[in-house]
Formats: C-alpha cells, structure tokens, sequence
C-alpha cells in the first residue's frame, strides 16, 4: 500500500470529480464505490478519523492497537473486505452521556473501522452532491 503524498492524490481525485460535477449539473455520480477503497483514500480517512481522536467501538480495538499493529496492514484488510463486498458494519457502542439537566443522551460510537470507512465515503460523497 503506498500512502506517500496521500492527500495530495486524495485532492488531485476531489478536483476531478468536483470540475467533472460542475461541467454538467445534470451529471451524477453512481459509482464511487471503487474510488473508496483506494489506498490513498483510505489512508487519508485514517489520517482524518486519527485526528478526531474518539474512543473505541463495541470492538475494543482502539487508534493505539491499530498503530502498534500496523496502519498499512489494517487499511489493507479493510480494503480487501470492500474490494470483496464482506465488509458489513459493526453494531454501534452505545454510551449514555449527561446532559446538564442532570437527564442523559444517548451516544453512538461506531468502530474505528467503520469511522474509516466512513469517512472515505464522505470525502468522495460531499464532491458528487455539487
């Protein structure tokens, strides 16, 4: 998995989606799914969900454990299960969190996995809505 320079092919591929999109406002985008699971994509979501920092999911695997494991290995199994089609979300952690009228909300906390995956999303979805 080569990740040098990742962000700027992240935005080399937004500009060309973005200038693609405002070229023609009846075009639409129905086929990012292969843009997702691009080596310089995913690791600029994990870039990204590291930065936002957050707790681990319902399955315990925290940003700490996916470093000590290895960052290359990690987003090249989730890349290999959305090339795949295996990926599937994972259940979301459900915290309570008081509310300063002393009443509770309750919170989701999505795997870090899934924040990747999300997020890989998000950074191609935002562009194809312009």
């Amino acid at each position: 998995m080569q990740t040098n320079n990742s962000k700027e092919k992240v935005r080399q591929l937004q500009n060309k989606l973005y200038l693609t999109a405002k070229k023609c406002d009846s075009r639409r985008f129905h086929a990012l799914y292969d843009k997702v699971y691009r080596d310089d994509v995913l690791f600029e979501a994990w870039k990204r969900v590291k930065a936002n920092k957050g707790s681990s999911g319902v399955d315990g695997i925290r940003i700490e454990d996916i470093e000590a494991m290895g960052i290359e290995k990690y987003l090249s199994e989730i890349k290999s299960e959305l090339m795949d089609g295996k990926y599937k979300p994972s259940p979301v952690k459900r915290v309570m969190i008081p509310k300063p009228d002393g009443s509770e909300r309750p919170l989701g906390i999505p795997t870090v996995k899934d924040r990747i995956v999300q997020m890989a999303t998000v950074m191609l979805e935002r562009l194809s809505l312009k």
